[in-house]
C-alpha cells in the first residue's frame, strides 16, 4: 500500500465548509494510495465546475478543460499514452448536460476511463440553477416557479450506452467511495461512478441528513448480482426513500477500446519513435500545436 501523502499539495480548496467534495477528494487520494500508485502513474482531467478544481488539490498529472468536454480531453489522453490511470472529475452539470453525448460514446466504446461525477443535483459554481440530474419542480434563481424538466437517469443512460461497470456511492461515506474507486480503477474498460455530493450551500434540500437514512448498499444485499444487466436496469430506477449504492452492473467480458486499437499494439504513443519524421518536421509541429 501506498502513502495518500504522496498525492499532497500546499493549496487550501476553495471549496465551502462540509461541501461534499472533500469526501470524494479523501477517498480519490486513498484509493490511490491503496493500489500503489505514484502520481507520475495517474492522469486526472477535469472541465469546469466547483468539483472540477479538483486537480489543482491533488499532486498527479491533471488538466482542466472547457465545461462538458472532459471525456473527450480524457480520451486523448488515454489515446496517447494508455499505460496511464485516466480518471475524469467532473460535476453533473458538466457531465450529463453539454457532456452526457461524450458519456454515451465513451461508454460503448468502453475506453478504459474512470468517470467520477460530483453529482449534486444543482450548478453550484454560478450560484444555483438546477443542473440536469435537479428533481423536477426544483426552485431556483433561473426556475422561480419550479423547474418543469424531468431529471436525467445517469444509471440508466449508461446502462443503455453499453457501460461495461455503473456504479453509485455518496460521498458522506468516504471508505466506500473509496473502495468503488479502486474496482473502477481495477476495471478493464469504461467505470462510470455517480457520487451523490452533497452542496451545502445551494442545494439544502439533499443534503448530509437527507441521504444518509436513505442509502443503503447492494453488496450487502445477499441477492443483488452485478453482472444481472436486467437487475441493474431495475435498481438504477429505485429512488424514493431508499435509494440503493454500490456496483449496479459489472462485466469484464468486453475488451477495453484501446485493447483493440492497432497503432497502440506496439505500446502506448508517447513511447514509439518518430522516426518517419525528419527533426526538422517534429520542431515544426511542436512549434505549432506546443
Amino acid at each position: 500500500m501506498g502513502d495518500v501523502r504522496d498525492f499532497y499539495v500546499p493549496i487550501r480548496p476553495t471549496w465551502c465548509t462540509g461541501c461534499g467534495n472533500f469526501g470524494i477528494w479523501n477517498a480519490l487520494k486513498q484509493a490511490l494510495a491503496q493500489l500503489d500508485l505514484k502520481p507520475h502513474q495517474v492522469a486526472v482531467i477535469s472541465g469546469i465546475g466547483c468539483g472540477s478544481k479538483l486537480p489543482d488539490y491533488t499532486y498527479v498529472n491533471g488538466f482542466m478543460g472547457l465545461h462538458g468536454r472532459t471525456l473527450p480531453l480524457a480520451t486523448g489522453v488515454k489515446m496517447a499514452n494508455h499505460e496511464l490511470v485516466v480518471i475524469c472529475t467532473h460535476g453533473d452539470g458538466d457531465a450529463y448536460a453539454e457532456g452526457l453525448g461524450h458519456m454515451m460514446h465513451a461508454a460503448r466504446r468502453n475506453i478504459g476511463i474512470v468517470d467520477i461525477v460530483q453529482d449534486n443535483r444543482v450548478y453550484g459554481l454560478t450560484k444555483g440553477q438546477f443542473s440536469p440530474t435537479s428533481e423536477r419542480g426544483r426552485i431556483s434563481k433561473t426556475s422561480p416557479w419550479g423547474s418543469i424538466e424531468l431529471p436525467v437517469n445517469p444509471l440508466l443512460v449508461a446502462l443503455a450506452a453499453g457501460a461495461t461497470f455503473v456504479a453509485r456511492s455518496w460521498s458522506g461515506d468516504v471508505d466506500h467511495l473509496t473502495w468503488l474507486i479502486t474496482e473502477a480503477i481495477k476495471h478493464r474498460g469504461y467505470a462510470l461512478i455517480d457520487v451523490l455530493q452533497p452542496c451545502v450551500t445551494f442545494n439544502r434540500a439533499q443534503a448530509y441528513d437527507f441521504y444518509r437514512p436513505r442509502v443503503y448498499k447492494l453488496e450487502e444485499d445477499p441477492h443483488y448480482d452485478p453482472t444481472n444487466l436486467n437487475l441493474a436496469f431495475q435498481k438504477a430506477q429505485e429512488w424514493d426513500d431508499r435509494i440503493p449504492i454500490g456496483i449496479f452492473y459489472r462485466t469484464e467480458e468486453r475488451p477495453a477500446y484501446e485493447e483493440m486499437m492497432p497503432a497502440l499494439a506496439f505500446g502506448p504513443l508517447v513511447k514509439q519513435p518518430l522516426g518517419q519524421f525528419s527533426e526538422e518536421q517534429i520542431q515544426k509541429l511542436m512549434a505549432e500545436f506546443v
